[in-house]
């Protein structure tokens, strides 16, 4: 059986069951002190499998380890109430769903590409905790070879209770593997007496893996989604979506549709020049194929990859609030597209732990991903061709510390002029651990610069969104060029209560935005500084939650000095995305989460 290479310095000396043997040790270790786990070195992920490279896969078992059992160390059983609790309510993912997830096939050579990237698919579905491959040798059979799927499930009922007074709350729940079918059922309710009327609600269903064809199916409707224009809960949608990724370098087609329509309602009973009335249909299909997938082997590994991809979408507004009229704003214009996007890739993954989970196996991509976007693109009566290319590059060090750096840049061009010109660079680092007593360190630091360029259509930039300023919450600052620096500083603690771990951090933000038609001279500066704590039990679907303090020194209108957020079901994830849907740069936000952690 194989296993990767584990850093012993935080490991338990204990090799066996962990027992309890009264109820007053059971409610210490509960809510006081966390058992020693396993801090992961950065290796490879395809190094443990490359020994039995091109041997033939005999048989494939699935099995699945309960909420007892920790990956890091199989020898040692969590016997805790809660454990018991978790794996008495919980329905475990049926044998079928793990196979129609399985890209290695029974009667083929093996390649070791391939098991560890179907080893890191597996552990990014949504109802998994982590996942294990292990190849056992068969007696008397040197060429061939046994593999053991090794799963184990997140619990994976969720809810939520947001705003409770007796005049204003929102409750919600959901089951994301219902029945052990890898489907989800959710439901959101939100009253309030200063809405009419002032009962909302939102109802989801999606399915993951139909089939064996890696596609996925989402089906949505709400009365509170949140509008455009202020981010109320005011809107009504519904939407169908499938949509097949390419969850793997060895996958040979990728693509989606998506159907919807949003309208937005006065529920809150706004005055008329405030509330931006709208409706909206939109239709987004696009699709791809890797060109050189079919030239790899096992005997000829062939790691540069190419895709070639198209996409058409149209947003048609039925309405049009007032206020905009037939001026420019991205949000509310009618925009329709039909792009193509040539893909190079070479990505690997590196087998980790401790830097946005908290010990589970993570996966970090180190390779680089570039892409040329151009097509005709459409927003109001302004018809023009686009051209734009982002660039990634990925680099781990052989001390652990993760490097990306990148670069978005684009622009239009109408009557060999160029305009809505935009370039997005910048770099981040996670540092490696480090380690102080029974504490893990580690450091987060990002560098961005954006310029926006002879701007006719496109918005603004502007500093409360993921590349400005975090948490800043007025959206009247508004500039063409913008420098934005991120520090971030947490520690995991080996002490939890019921199953929940903690990450104090503190850190340090600094923004600064040049006004449109001014020099960077004349720039304004935004800062942000704080702290507080991040929690999550990694056995439960639902994200990491956090209790966040954030000064501001400067007052701007709309954004208050100080704050204090508390925030559930963030989901923290490194990007492991190979190809995207062909788009325009994004500058306001980050729609692939290839560069910040929140999504």
């Amino acid at each position: 059986m194989l296993s990767f290479a584990q850093d012993k310095r935080d490991t338990a000396a204990n090799n066996g069951g962990i027992k309890n043997n009264n109820i007053f040790k059971l409610v210490m270790n509960a809510v006081s002190r966390g058992q020693a786990d396993t801090v992961v070195k950065a290796i490879k992920s395809q190094e443990q499998f490359l020994p039995y490279q091109g041997k033939g896969i005999r048989n494939i078992y699935v099995r699945r380890f309960g909420f007892e059992k920790v990956f890091t160390d199989t020898s040692r059983r969590l016997i805790t109430f809660g454990a018991a609790l978790l794996n008495d309510m919980h329905r475990e993912s049926r044998d079928w769903v793990i196979r129609n997830h399985l890209f290695i096939k029974e009667g083929t050579p093996l390649d070791a590409y391939k098991v560890a990237d179907n080893e890191r698919y597996l552990r990014s579905l949504s109802f998994i905790q982590d996942a294990r491959i292990e190849l056992y040798e068969i007696p008397g059979k040197p060429d061939s070879i046994d593999i053991v799927v090794i799963t184990k499930d997140l619990f994976s009922i969720n809810g939520e209770i947001d705003g409770a007074s007796n005049t204003n709350f929102k409750v919600g729940a959901s089951e994301s593997n219902f029945l052990g079918w890898a489907q989800t059922i959710g439901g959101t309710a939100l009253f309030d007496v200063t809405r009419f009327p002032s009962f909302g609600y939102q109802l989801l269903y999606a399915k993951n893996g139909i089939g064996n064809s890696f596609a996925n199916a989402t089906a949505s409707y709400t009365t509170i989604n949140s509008d455009l224009a202020s981010g109320a809960p005011d809107e009504t949608a519904w939407t169908l979506r499938i949509n097949r990724p390419l969850v793997s370098e060895f996958m040979h087609f990728a693509g989606g549709i998506t159907v919807g329509k949003n309208e937005s309602f006065n529920t809150y009973g706004q005055a008329d020049s405030l509330f931006y009335k709208y409706s909206y249909t939109t239709f987004d299909v696009w699709g791809g194929y890797a060109l050189d997938a079919n030239r790899y082997s096992y005997k000829n590994p062939i790691r540069n990859r190419k895709f070639l991809s198209f996409r058409y979408f149209q947003n048609k507004f039925a309405d049009i609030p007032y206020q905009v009229g037939e001026n420019y704003n991205f949000k509310f214009n009618d925009r329709q597209a039909f792009l193509g996007q040539l893909t190079f890739f070479k990505q690997d993954f590196l087998k980790t732990n401790y830097i946005y989970g908290f010990g589970t196996t993570e996966d970090v991509p180190h390779g680089y991903n570039l892409s040329i976007t151009s097509g005709w693109y459409k927003q109001v009566t302004l018809n023009r061709f686009y051209t734009g290319v982002e660039v990634n590059r990925y680099i781990a060090t052989t001390e652990s510390d993760f490097f990306q750096y990148f670069i978005r840049a684009g622009g239009f061009f109408y009557r060999n002029q160029l305009q809505d010109a935009s370039i997005l660079t910048g770099a981040s680092i996670f540092s490696r651990l480090f380690f102080i007593g029974d504490l893990k360190l580690r450091q987060y630091a990002n560098f961005s610069y954006t310029r926006l360029f002879n701007d006719l259509g496109l918005d603004y930039l502007t500093i409360d969104n993921v590349f400005g300023l975090r948490y800043f919450s007025s959206d009247s600052t508004l500039g063409q060029q913008r420098i934005s620096l991120h520090e971030e500083t947490f520690v995991f603690m080996k002490y939890k209560l019921l199953g929940f771990k903690f990450a104090p951090f503190v850190f340090a933000d600094a923004t600064f935005l040049t006004p449109p038609g001014q020099n960077f001279y004349k720039s304004d500066a935004y800062y942000g500084i704080g702290g507080g704590v991040r929690t999550r039990n990694e056995n439960l679907v639902f994200g990491t939650m956090e209790l966040r303090f954030v000064y501001f020194p400067r007052n701007v209108p709309l954004n208050n000095s100080f704050k204090i957020l508390t925030t559930v079901n963030l989901l923290f994830k490194y990007n492991a995305t190979y190809v995207r849907p062909p788009d325009i740069v994004q500058l306001n936000n980050d729609p692939g989460n290839s560069v910040y952690s929140v999504y």
